[in-house]
């Protein structure tokens, strides 16, 4: 009923747009020739058009069709600022309008996507306006206005989760750029701050536990920033204060490599777009160490870096793309990546993205491989829409300072039901970064309660460019980083193994890496003792 009372609307949209924020993603016109060639690279795939309509072709995946119904790659056009990348850009939009111009049960009009075209649209409306003629411009701004009154709409029905924050962020920005919503713009105002006040977190992180959504947020909340001051409107200070929040927090997900740990749905790190993110940090914020609102903790000593999972899994309307991985770590030792998470695969990897989410795809202790966290089965497209069931309900954590250390202590009861054991695991890194030790141990959850036999693996994932063997006969494994420098790894006299691994968050696709585990049972080793330290 919604879709089709907005798309009977009669709309004459803006009367006209006054500014057009920037768009900061980076963008490359060397793209615009391959666009105006036919070739549309989205969404980790390539689909030659022949000289027809991308929007009237069969989509290889939900991806790259969300991609391509996103508009984003109109960037690359602009950058190209040629007369042939405007028509070309005028061409592509009027397709769309003629095979998808009304709101219906398409892809394109998942507010998502509207949220997303709308902005890029408002974004790079010199580009396409500049030399366009009456009835293109007249028809452009009904399309704006059409996607205006849909996501209003939308908002008004009770759109939840992730999506009705980008699209408080779209209404706000498209009405500020307008004129003639003097109304809606000051009610999409008023809910993009409630959003923010209940998405970003006190600490800077996003409700949904997924760095790269904070990178995601960022791209869009800056451009929304410059255009209050550009409009001379006072921007409501929650928008103010969640910026503020938000850049020491990715701060804390950073590696010395300029890579974002892989926690929680956070795939391949673009190193450009981070880099244009932090450069509009004014105050150069350092990182945040402690994040007890989103669960995270940071260890920094120069060129070793620990971050460590130290939260529940995220509300269900949030949990779609979180992962099993509480209490796993990432680690970089001399700079490089050591130990890792498994990382997300793209999205039209169905099966690897849902094996990628399980507690075994991480760097912590899984037991009889049974995730942490419940994930429903089909995780990536089931009923569910790939939501946590349900997972942790106690996950404590305490940071412990002194002159020779920095540990972690966390416990999490997400194997109670099924095992009636708690994990606890507290790792500390030495103040001169070179040795970092580890304790895992699995206690009964009830008091004065034998612990249960369950056999279980406490896995450490390793980085593509670090090489692993077994020494010392398998008490041992040695680690050799990209440039050169040795690691040994000790488990306490228990036996370690080098297995196979792979990693999901490579730009190249997905990489077979290596992995030591440490096997045991739970009432025969219920403690482990594990520890990074120099080789020769």
């Amino acid at each position: 009923m919604l879709l089709r009372s907005v798309s009977d609307w009669r709309t004459r949209g803006p009367q006209r747009l006054v500014i057009a924020p920037q768009d900061i993603r980076t963008s490359d016109p060397t793209i615009a020739d391959d666009i105006y060639a036919g070739f549309f690279a989205l969404g980790s795939r390539i689909v030659d058009t022949r000289g027809a309509s991308p929007f009237g072709m069969a989509s290889p995946s939900d991806e790259w069709e969300m991609a391509l119904m996103g508009f984003g790659w109109l960037r690359h056009l602009r950058a190209a600022d040629s007369d042939l990348a405007r028509r070309n850009a005028r061409a592509l939009v009027s397709d769309w309008m003629a095979a998808e111009g009304r709101p219906g049960d398409s892809l394109a009009w998942r507010p998502s996507v509207v949220a997303r075209r709308l902005l890029s649209w408002v974004s790079q409306s010199p580009l396409l306006l500049e030399g366009a003629d009456a009835e293109f411009y007249r028809r452009f701004l009904r399309g704006l206005g059409r996607h205006i009154l849909f996501l209003r709409a939308e908002m008004r029905g009770g759109l939840s989760g992730e999506a009705r924050l980008f699209a408080a962020i779209a209404l706000t920005q498209a009405t500020l750029c307008s004129e003639g919503y003097t109304a809606l713009r000051k009610r999409a105002g008023k809910w993009l701050a409630e959003e923010l006040t209940r998405q970003i977190l006190p600490d800077g992180g996003h409700i949904g536990r997924n760095p790269q959504t904070l990178i995601d947020l960022m791209l869009d909340l800056l451009p929304l920033r410059q255009a209050y001051a550009a409009r001379n409107v006072a921007a409501p200070q929650e928008l103010i204060s969640a910026v503020d929040r938000m850049m020491p927090m990715l701060r804390l997900f950073r590696h010395p490599d300029s890579s974002l740990a892989l926690f929680n749905g956070m795939g391949v790190t673009a190193p450009d777009t981070l880099a244009t993110v932090l450069a509009y940090d004014d105050a150069r914020a350092l990182p945040i160490m402690d994040a007890p609102f989103s669960g995270y903790q940071r260890i920094d000593f120069g060129s070793a870096v620990l971050i460590m999972d130290t939260g529940a899994p995220p509300p269900p309307d949030y949990s779609a793309k979180a992962h099993a991985g509480t209490l796993s770590f990432e680690l970089s030792l001399d700079n490089q990546r050591l130990v890792v998470n498994c990382g997300a695969p793209t999205s039209q990897r169905g099966a690897l993205r849902d094996a990628a989410r399980t507690t075994a795809a991480h760097s912590t202790l899984v037991i009889a491989d049974r995730a942490s966290s419940r994930l429903p089965e089909g995780a990536s497209g089931g009923w569910l829409g790939g939501r946590i069931v349900n997972g942790p309900t106690q996950v404590a954590a305490r940071r412990l300072e002194s002159a020779e250390e920095i540990a972690i202590e966390a416990s999490h009861n997400g194997y109670g039901p099924a095992f009636g054991l708690a994990h606890e695991r507290r790792i500390a890194m030495s103040a001169d970064g070179r040795r970092v030790g580890g304790t895992d141990r699995l206690r009964p959850v009830k008091a004065k309660t034998e612990p249960a036999h369950a056999p279980y693996a406490i896995r450490f994932h390793l980085h593509p460019g670090v090489k692993a063997a077994s020494i010392e006969n398998e008490q041992a494994a040695l680690l050799v980083l990209p440039h050169g420098q040795h690691w040994v790894f000790h488990a306490a006299g228990l036996t370690v193994s080098v297995e196979e691994s792979a990693y999901f968050a490579a730009a190249d696709g997905v990489r077979a890496t290596q992995q030591i585990v440490v096997h045991g049972d739970s009432a025969e080793q219920p403690e482990v003792n594990w520890a990074f330290m120099p080789g020769r």
